[in-house]
């Protein structure tokens, strides 16, 4: 790892717990420019931690303070997420700059450094989330090639469907407002208007980047329906068996 600090960070709350993990791309045309824009004190952004295209990883924050990655965001009812999170930003040119895939290496580096975070930090696996969920009015990074599933599988963050099966299209097989109940409980900030107005279709396309990538249109079609009721229960289930500890689990 290598230090490359930035001054863009202050204090975080005192007695403050870190539990969410949000992670970013650049979209920036190199990764050089990046870094000097994260130090850049004008800039007003940071981020706890880079990872290049190689796998290198470079630590411009402390954990302990926070960064300035997260901007005007919410996740779970809670409204400054610099305040709670740890902020990764993957080396991508990104949608403005000519989006390509994460190299396995850097992805390879990610999975390395959140074992590490991981060790210091308790964070829930629905906390894992990407920099347009916790915004998806401004934000689409780290954007819908990031490869969620590798993750979950290496035991970071959630994934429907273990066996990355896809179901047929068709209609929302739900009232709208039962959508919004779901979306709101997995940790979107969207009202229960029962109409599909802007936030709830942003919150739709931030799902569908992170859970359901191959279309990312914010329409409620049964696979995104049904992949949003297995989130918020696979969500449920991790919070019971954080809750209940391994000992009382095996009791059942």
């Amino acid at each position: 790892m290598i230090q490359y600090p930035s001054e863009n960070f202050d204090d975080r709350p005192e007695g403050q717990i870190i539990d969410i993990l949000v992670l970013h791309y650049t979209g920036m045309k190199t990764g050089k420019a990046a870094l000097e824009r994260l130090r850049d004190s004008k800039s007003m952004v940071s981020a706890h931690y880079v990872i290049d295209e190689e796998g290198e990883v470079y630590q411009l924050v402390e954990e302990e303070d926070r960064a300035w990655h997260a901007g005007v965001s919410s996740w779970r009812g809670q409204k400054d997420i610099n305040n709670r999170s740890i902020g990764i930003e993957l080396v991508n040119p990104g949608h403005e700059f000519g989006y390509v895939d994460f190299p396995r290496k850097q992805i390879k580096s990610l999975i390395t450094l959140i074992t590490d975070i991981y060790s210091r930090h308790p964070i829930p696996a629905r906390n894992v989330v990407a920099h347009s969920d916790v915004a998806p009015a401004r934000k689409q990074d780290p954007g819908e090639k990031f490869p969620w599933d590798r993750l979950a599988k290496a035991g970071f963050g959630l994934w429907p469907f273990k066996d990355r099966g896809t179901l047929e299209g068709g209609a929302c097989p739900l009232p709208l407002s039962e959508v919004q109940d779901m979306l709101r409980l997995y940790g979107y900030e969207v009202s229960h208007s029962a109409e599909m107005d802007e936030p709830t279709t942003l919150a739709l396309k931030a799902f569908q980047r992170h859970f359901r990538p191959a279309l990312v249109d914010g329409n409620p079609d049964r696979e995104t329906v049904v992949r949003l009721s297995w989130m918020v229960m696979e969500a449920m289930a991790d919070k019971i068996a954080r809750l209940a500890g391994p000992e009382i689990l095996e009791m059942g």
